[in-house]
Parts: C-alpha cells; structure tokens; sequence
C-alpha cells in the first residue's frame, strides 16, 4: 500500500513510514546519519517508475518524522546501540509485509545493511551498500587524509586546535568544514530538499559520530566487519560517488571479497550522490536490479 503509515513498534515507540511507486520489485531504503530521515529516498519512486519498483522508507527511532525519546535520560540510552537498530529495521520489513526484497542503506544505513546481510540475508534478494564500506578506522584515516590534502598545515592544526577545545560553533572552523562538504559530502546540495528549521536528529548523530562527518569520535568510532565481508553472499552492488568521504580502495577490495558484488561510481558524485548526479545514479541502479530480476547479474 503505497503513501505514509505510522508504525508502533514492540517497544511501543512510533516510527513514520512511506510507500511510494509500484511494481513487482520491493526495495526497502534505510537512511543515513544516524539521525537523519527518510527524504533522501522520496524520490527514487518516480525515479525507478520505468523499472517497476515500489519504494519503501521509515524514519529511524529519534529521527524528524518518528518519535524522537529523550537519550538524555538513561532509560532510553540502550536504543543506542547498532544492535537496536538492527532489531528495528527487521521489526520495520515485517511490519511492512517485505520479504524476498531489496535492501539499500545509505552511509549509516550502509552499515545496518551489511549487518542485516550478515544476520537475516535470507530475506533479501538483493544488497545495495551506498557510500560505506565495511569499518569504521579506514574511514577516519581517510577523512584525515582528505583534510590534509585540501588545506594548509595552519589550517588543518586550526582545526584540531579548535575539535580540542570542544569549539565547534568557531566562524572560520565551520567556513572550512563547509568546504569539505562542498567537496565530498554533497557537491551539488542545491539538487536536495531545504527546511526553515533543521532535521537532524543531533543527539543520535553527536552520539554514534561525532560533531561532523570529519570528526569521528562516537561510538562508532571501532566498527569493523572486515573479517566478515566474504561472508556477504547475496547479489550486491556497491555504488560510491567518485569523490566520496568513503576510501575508494577500501570499495574496490570489498568488491573483490563478496562474491556477487558490483562496484560503481557516480561521476561527480560524493558522498550524497544519489542527490549530486541523480541520472548516473539512478542508471546505475535500474540496471542492477533489472540484472538481478532477468537472471544476468
């Protein structure tokens, strides 16, 4: 049933939900953040129309359109866990009747995905794992080295002077992380949605990442499924834009560890790429499923 429904979870929270296009295919998409929502998604029903998919999304436990629990108080600080919101993600595909369906997580849901891979792949006919890779230490070498490239040694030393000292509202500091995401987080943010107020879900950002994308202190800051990439047997495309916060090495050795996998990269695309170039993404990912659905992946 397509159009948005409200989920009430076995722990009696609420998550949104929305259902849109239609078609023999299932493809279920989690979203990123963590602690961001399903928007990103809303238009790949239209987008996929041409390949018969229906679209399914939700907004994760604390994000805009779901109930959002005080993680202040310690009653509510164990949903911050990635196994709840593995366990959430499950609930969500029975609640909405998916089985023998595609998954796509996007950076934090790239990460639940390999995880609901590795734990209920049966249910899955196909994997798409967008702009993440399989730990959490190669990223941070990355972004780091990412940094270094792009600004000056005074500039960089400006910028851990001020992560240090916990400043993160400093003029000149966010003028310079501005720019990395112009570079590699979204390149082209005028193709994405706008609000008057923001949707971030800060608390469960701050607490599994950090403060920004190139700041990664939370608790996700030792995630590492390296030894368990091989074990990822379903059809799998990979899909990271060319100028990704994500080391592309790392794509490539994965593509060569899972055994169905596909690699490809959306030109000028970073790490938001389905919203930087929506047409070489979309082609991409049409193509993948019809190959899975004809039997020529």
């Amino acid at each position: 049933m397509t159009g948005s429904k409200i989920v009430t979870l076995t722990n009696g929270f609420h998550l949104f939900t929305r259902t849109v296009g239609s078609g023999k295919i299932k493809l279920l998409c989690v979203h990123g953040g963590p602690g961001s929502n399903h928007e990103e998604f809303e238009n790949f029903g239209d987008e996929l129309a041409n390949y018969g998919v229906e679209v399914s999304m939700y907004d994760q436990l604390g994000s805009f359109y779901s109930d959002q629990p005080d993680f202040s108080d310690p009653a509510n600080q164990k949903y911050l866990t990635i196994d709840y919101y593995l366990s959430e993600l499950e609930e969500v595909r029975q609640k909405l009747g998916l089985d023998n369906f595609y998954l796509l997580g996007h950076s934090w849901g790239g990460l639940l995905a390999q995880e609901y891979a590795l734990k209920y792949g049966q249910h899955l006919k196909g994997l798409i794992i967008m702009s993440m890779i399989d730990n959490i230490p190669e990223y941070i070498t990355n972004i780091n080295r990412l940094r270094d490239e792009m600004f000056s040694e005074f500039e960089v030393n400006y910028m851990k002077e001020v992560e240090a000292e916990n400043r993160f509202d400093d003029p000149k500091y966010n003028e310079l992380v501005a720019k990395l995401y112009q570079v590699y987080v979204m390149r082209h943010p005028e193709n994405a949605g706008h609000h008057t107020v923001s949707t971030n879900a800060t608390p469960v950002y701050n607490y599994f990442q950090g403060n920004n994308e190139f700041v990664m202190t939370g608790t996700l800051k030792d995630w590492d499924r390296r030894s368990d990439t091989h074990k990822i047997t379903n059809k799998t495309l990979l899909t990271f834009g060319d100028h990704d916060t994500m080391p592309l090495a790392v794509a490539q050795r994965m593509h060569q560890e899972m055994p169905n996998s596909r690699l490809v990269l959306t030109p000028d695309g970073g790490h938001c790429h389905s919203s930087d170039n929506p047409k070489a993404f979309f082609q991409t990912l049409g193509e993948f499923l019809t190959d899975v659905e004809t039997d020529r992946f």
